[in-house]
């Protein structure tokens, strides 16, 4: 498989990525720094989008139903040289079926999940899925 995306700055002002049929804004100057998404958020977002689609994937793979999933990560960012280290996350599953593993889920998501794989490639990756009722 082969990705592509497009990113486009305006001098002074901010920068978008056109992937696909979507475009998302996304800050490169001070005056947006608390409304848009800046570079390292974007890259998190990708981390917990990653995680989501395989829940979606392994629900099918593995036959669970869940209603919803919610994820919430955090990274520590290193300064010397400038990285980020010790990501975290909370992935909740909002699922009655019975038939939701979740440390399962979890080994197959560490081991086919294609972004947790490259990130944990260079940082260390901790977390934990835990599964709410739907009424929760």
């Amino acid at each position: 498989m082969n990705y592509s995306i497009k990113a486009t700055s305006i001098a002074g002002n901010d920068a978008s990525l056109t992937i696909k049929k979507s475009n998302i804004n996304f800050g490169t100057s001070e005056k947006t720094a608390e409304s848009l998404p800046n570079p390292t958020e974007l890259f998190l977002g990708a981390f917990a989008s990653c995680l989501l689609k395989n829940v979606e994937r392994f629900s099918d793979l593995l036959k669970f139903e869940y209603k919803k999933a919610m994820i919430h990560v955090e990274a520590v960012r290193l300064e010397q040289p400038p990285r980020l280290d010790n990501i975290r996350y909370e992935l909740e599953i909002f699922s009655a079926d019975q038939n939701l593993n979740t440390k399962l889920l979890k080994r197959n998501i560490e081991k086919f999940g294609t972004i947790y794989n490259t990130v944990g490639m260079s940082c260390e990756i901790s977390g934990e899925i835990i599964r709410l009722g739907i009424d929760d």
